[in-house]
């Protein structure tokens, strides 16, 4: 019999004998390991629940659906706490933000031709089984509702033996498709699939990189101005998580009058505080760049959006570049953005507003503006990846 002593910051429970690391397991719990690696419960947590979804036990999607609500929110927030603590930095962390249940607005899943049909879904954990989800806790009602046009999209872009991605994202007129596979588009297929999309109410599907076709613009909306993104373009995971990000950056640049927003992606943060400052978004992906730009000369009462194609790890914005504004917003990706804390830290800005989804690169961030002279007043982790082992942190930063 082991005991579970604490739990890795990916959910793995670390047992009493030292080498073990076992999923869905509590700390406290003692347990039994059969021979086959099966865990069996003996002594289980005042933590443990049964969990809300009925394919938790054979989808790979959900890591902590075994918690209570209380107790993930507890080591979420633990997480990012220690990463923080780890480099010498005080702060004041708020009351972490969790996205409610079925609020997911875009997911990646998989699609395998059957002798009846089609199964869309999800893995199992650490193996390439996939299980179908139609009740699954994660996801909007939007999505769940698009199985059918997707599953029938896999009979045709899925051969036998082979398995494709779908990147489905949910928009006002109807799903955003797009499909990853090997299958050749041909002019008889492109026909068949402008059906699929007309007969299931998708508003875009693309192929590939190949656009199939545009039933109404897959818009999503920053701040009240619409914006189209380009097919698997990145955005926030929920609504509720994109609104909290929000409102924490609008507080740290509330009385900015010039803001660089690195890693702007489709302008996420660009547009709605265009409408108190100007703003100039520096993003390495053009088509990003370019749905922003257009968001923002159709949108209204916004002030002054300028844009820039860079990739911010090789030519971050050097101090001289970065003396035309008094506040920064920076979103990188998991690497961090080593080289433009650096440019930032040397600069002159008064203010910055950081988001991560990574704590340790986080934190190796943050040690760098603090030593540069920064004080950061506060924190806050907001988990818009319910049941999972990711966090979002967002964090303010003042120089002295």
């Amino acid at each position: 019999m082991l005991t579970i002593e604490s739990l890795t910051h990916l959910g793995m429970g670390r047992a009493s004998d030292g080498q073990s690391l076992l999923p869905r397991v509590l700390p406290g719990e003692e347990v039994d390991v059969a021979q086959d690696g099966t865990v069996r419960i003996v002594t289980p947590s005042v933590n443990r629940v049964a969990p809300p979804c009925r394919h938790f036990k054979s989808c790979g999607g959900c890591a902590m659906q075994h918690a209570t609500d209380a107790f993930v929110a507890d080591w979420k927030q633990d997480i990012v706490v220690k990463a923080v603590q780890a480099r010498g930095i005080d702060t004041v962390f708020r009351d972490i933000a969790t996205s409610p249940s079925q609020s997911r607005r875009r997911a990646k899943l998989s699609g395998r031709r059957t002798k009846k049909g089609a199964i869309v879904g999800f893995h199992t954990r650490a193996s390439d089984t996939l299980v179908q989800v139609p009740d699954c806790r994660l996801l909007t009602p939007a999505l769940i509702d698009s199985f059918p046009a997707l599953e029938a999209l896999t009979v045709l872009a899925c051969s036998r033996k082979g398995e494709i991605d779908l990147t489905v994202t949910e928009a006002s007129l109807g799903p955003d498709v797009l499909v990853a596979t090997d299958k050749e588009l041909t002019p008889q297929l492109r026909v068949e699939l402008a059906g699929l999309a007309n007969q299931f109410g998708l508003s875009r599907l693309v192929w590939n990189d190949e656009p199939v076709v545009m039933i109404n613009p897959p818009a999503q909306e920053f701040g009240g101005t619409g914006v189209v993104p380009p097919p698997g373009a990145f955005l926030q995971a929920t609504k509720h998580g994109e609104a909290t990000l929000l409102a924490a950056v609008e507080e740290i640049t509330m009385n900015a009058n010039r803001i660089v927003d690195l890693f702007a992606g489709c302008g996420t943060f660009t547009l709605p505080l265009a409408k108190r400052a100007e703003v100039h978004a520096v993003e390495g992906e053009v088509a990003m760049l370019d749905a922003l730009d257009r968001g923002w000369r159709e949108g209204h009462q916004l002030r002054r959006v300028t844009t820039e194609t860079r990739d911010l790890f090789r030519r971050p914005l050097e101090t001289d570049e970065l003396r035309h504004f008094d506040t920064a917003v920076i979103d990188p990706p998991r690497a961090g953005a080593e080289a433009q804390i650096e440019t930032l830290a040397a600069s002159e800005i008064k203010t910055i507003a950081m988001v991560s989804c990574n704590p340790v690169t986080f934190a190796r961030d943050a040690r760098r503006l603090v030593d540069a002279g920064f004080d950061t007043p506060w924190m806050q982790v907001v988990d818009q990846f319910r049941w999972s082992p990711h966090v979002e942190i967002v964090a303010s930063f003042t120089r002295k």
